[in-house]
């Protein structure tokens, strides 16, 4: 019986084809990290252990670690053990939680003769129905450890591309962050304290009056403004916590120029990939592509229905998928060469790694615009609140000379 080790998360740089990339992974010991990396494609430049989190209070919700369940699965059936055991093997290594809740009932699905994948079915919350399509098959040819590597490989290059889509808003979020406190701290203190300077002036220009007016509110009912204010923060972070709200702000941020540009070439590096694994997992091209349709906004996949529809009348990916305006010109020629060659499923997956690099160019030419307008917006309004605080004084100065 092979005694299973608890997996360290590690955060790793690796070398990709688009450039050195920061990844999250969990292993055993350096080996399996190595091997890991080396699995999804990757080369590993550095890798730094993080410290499990101590015991506490927490207000996030648990979630199934799928990416360790696949990583160990994997291991665990390259070692010679049965499907069963396996599992056992990973549910009976888990301490009391949602993991071992998990592999439980995964268990006790296999012993009532269930296949993996209908195990895996029944339980959407945890796994998609891209990971079960993959079991499912897998389970057909009698791979399962490679159509698994295929999907972990799929699922850590996606993951990069999300970091990337993320990383590339934090600069954005401190600037702004930082300049509303800083318009915070000048509203409800500093334009109270000056704003005194002119309370025994008889005539005062009228960029002071409204300071002296804002000063005297804030001194009788500053308390009450601030928390409203807070309040106002609070309650917009709790609305961002909604599906519906969350899905306006971006349909709506969407649609600014050239950002609706980005999102269909994310989209399409996530239909690409998509399409690309359950290919290679052998399944046929119109369920892959039925499948593949939920990783595409709501928009495309109307474009998607059309595409499908030609692809069952006889045409070719590579007419079907232009018609629908879902591919860019390098894509459509790379897709045209794999049905010619016989390997559609590694030019798929080929076409959505150039989609990777147009993305990072576009990301990074984006952030070029970005951050100066956001500073020089910032610094205006910062600007504009100081300059109103001294324009009375040289005002007066100029009166009186």
């Amino acid at each position: 019986m092979i005694r299973a080790v608890s997996a360290m998360r590690y955060r790793v740089r690796v070398d990709s084809d688009g450039g050195q990339q920061e990844l999250e992974l969990d292993a055993a010991d350096d080996a399996q990290l190595r091997q890991s990396v080396a699995d999804m494609g990757l080369s590993l430049i550095e890798a730094t252990p993080l410290e499990k989190r101590k015991g506490g209070f927490t207000f996030r919700k648990p979630v199934f670690e799928r990416a360790l369940f696949t990583q160990e699965l994997i291991a665990l059936l390259e070692a010679g053990l049965s499907l069963v055991e396996t599992v056992e093997t990973l549910r009976d290594k888990s301490r009391d939680g949602l993991n071992r809740t998990v592999l439980a009932q995964i268990v006790s699905a296999l012993y009532e003769g269930e296949p993996l994948s209908r195990a895996l079915e029944r339980q959407p919350a945890h796994f998609p129905p891209l990971y079960v399509a993959t079991v499912a098959s897998a389970e057909q040819t009698g791979h399962l450890a490679e159509a698994l590597k295929r999907y972990h490989h799929y699922d850590a290059r996606l993951s990069v591309v999300r970091k990337k889509v993320v990383s590339s808003m934090v600069y954005p979020s401190i600037v702004i962050a930082t300049g509303a406190l800083i318009v915070l701290f000048l509203a409800f203190y500093v334009i109270p304290k000056f704003s005194q300077v002119f309370a025994s002036m008889k005539e005062i220009p009228f960029s002071a009056r409204v300071m002296l007016a804002w000063g005297n509110l804030v001194e009788a009912h500053g308390g009450l403004l601030l928390a409203g204010v807070v309040g106002a923060i609070v309650g917009a972070g709790l609305s961002l916590r909604s599906e519906k709200v969350r899905a306006r702000l971006f349909e709506a941020f969407m649609r600014l120029p050239k950002l609706a540009d980005y999102q269909r070439l994310f989209a399409l590096t996530r239909f690409y990939r998509t399409l690309g694994l359950l290919l290679a997992g052998g399944m046929s091209m119109v369920t892959s592509m039925e499948l593949a349709a939920q990783v595409l906004p709501a928009q495309l996949q109307t474009a998607l229905a059309q595409a499908l529809d030609e692809i069952r009348a006889g045409k070719p990916l590579s007419g079907a998928l232009p018609a629908a305006n879902l591919t860019t010109p390098v894509a459509e020629r790379l897709i045209r060469v794999g049905e010619q060659s016989g390997e559609l499923a590694g030019m798929v997956t080929r076409s959505a790694e150039f989609c990777d690099e147009e993305l990072d160019r576009a990301i990074d030419t984006l952030m070029r615009v970005v951050e100066p307008v956001l500073m020089l917006v910032v610094g205006s309004i910062i600007g504009t609140i100081i300059f109103l605080l001294y324009m009375p004084i040289f005002q007066l100065a100029g009166a009186v000379g």
